[in-house]
């Protein structure tokens, strides 16, 4: 998979030097229209001047087929040959879809990530994942296709509001739940802000790179890497389906961290303090996400499409302890709803 990370100032440098090679017949650049405006006059100087823009809209709601063929028609237009590279400089969104496209494009083309959210930085770029959403379900579709490089400038980050800043958060206490109960514990005294990224950015991707190497297409151990999504991916996709109640990905996240934590303490895996623990630090970065009651049902029955069911049974993976993740853990619709009031209660 993509071993090609560069965290730091060294990382568009290195990114110039790769797209300046003659093996390179053009260079397309997608971004929305957020990145387009915040984050390419960053990234610019380290382009060809000879760059093709590729905009489409910012939001979870165009991570969809449609904007796949903005992409597939500018490419198809501008004559890209196999030897075109399409640099994806966003979040998750841009990352996940732009590795999408430029995989299915004439069988494939090189891809390279610039993350520009703390959210792709640590999770969404690193590991050849790539997809979009379809019928309202979470990724749906999708592929797993390394690209050619990962870029990571901190610098990016300056861009984002706290609330986008926290939705990547979310990603790296997940690194720490599942593997590191140590950072856990003093980050959870620290409190969640820092003036330097870098430091954490470097610890979280060296955590999932570790994982993936072990299993690139998710047959086992990457399982780990879905705690917290089962539950998450549900209300992110039900609330997808309520205008104007959409949460970021890592706020559902976050709340799908209680939910499977409740439930791993239910499988009897995870102490009460523990659970306690965790959801002291949940809720001291997070605000709760608001639904009724009468809406956990609903909620849960979209995780009968997660990608990691078998048949009938969900596979979750919970927590036998902090820092300690176990996956292929089943657990029913109707648990998942049952997690869902707990938090809905707190």
């Amino acid at each position: 998979m993509d071993n090609s990370v560069i965290i730091g100032p060294e990382a568009l440098p290195a990114l110039a030097e790769l797209l300046y090679r003659p093996a390179v017949s053009q260079v397309f650049v997608l971004a929305d229209s957020n990145t387009a405006r915040l984050c390419l006059p960053l990234l610019e100087p380290h382009l060809p001047v000879d760059y093709k823009l590729i905009e489409i809209p910012a939001g979870e709601e165009y991570k969809t087929l449609a904007s796949c063929d903005t992409v597939w028609s500018m490419l198809t237009e501008q004559r890209a040959d196999r030897f075109a590279v399409l640099v994806n400089l966003g979040g998750g969104v841009v990352t996940d879809l732009g590795g999408f496209a430029a995989a299915l494009y004439k069988r494939g083309i090189r891809f390279v990530q610039v993350p520009t959210t703390l959210l792709a930085q640590v999770d969404a770029s690193v590991g050849g994942k790539t997809g979009v959403d379809f019928q309202g379900y979470k990724n749906q579709l999708g592929v797993f296709q390394a690209p050619a490089g990962v870029f990571v400038e901190p610098k990016f980050l300056q861009t984002l509001d706290p609330r986008q800043l926290k939705s990547g958060y979310a990603e790296v206490l997940k690194h720490w739940l599942i593997a590191d109960a140590e950072a856990f514990d003093t980050n959870r005294r620290l409190g969640w802000l820092t003036d330097d990224w870098t430091p954490i950015i470097r610890e979280s991707v060296a955590l999932k790179q570790r994982i993936v190497a072990q299993d690139p297409l998710e047959a086992g151990p990457r399982k780990l890497l879905n705690f917290g999504h089962t539950v998450g991916h549900a209300l992110e996709s039900y609330l997808l389906t309520q205008p104007g109640r959409e949460a970021l990905h890592g706020e559902a996240v976050a709340a799908g961290i209680v939910c499977e934590s409740w439930l791993s303490m239910q499988h009897g895996l995870l102490g009460a303090d523990a659970l306690d623990k965790i959801e002291t630090f949940v809720f001291s970065v997070f605000d709760k996400i608001d639904f009724v009651s009468l809406e956990t049902e609903a909620i849960a029955d979209f995780a009968r499409q997660d990608k990691k069911n078998t048949g009938a049974t969900i596979n979750c993976t919970l927590l036998e302890g902090i820092g300690h993740g176990v996956y292929d853990q089943p657990v029913t619709v109707a648990e998942i709803a049952e997690s869902l009031r707990y938090y809905n209660r707190l």
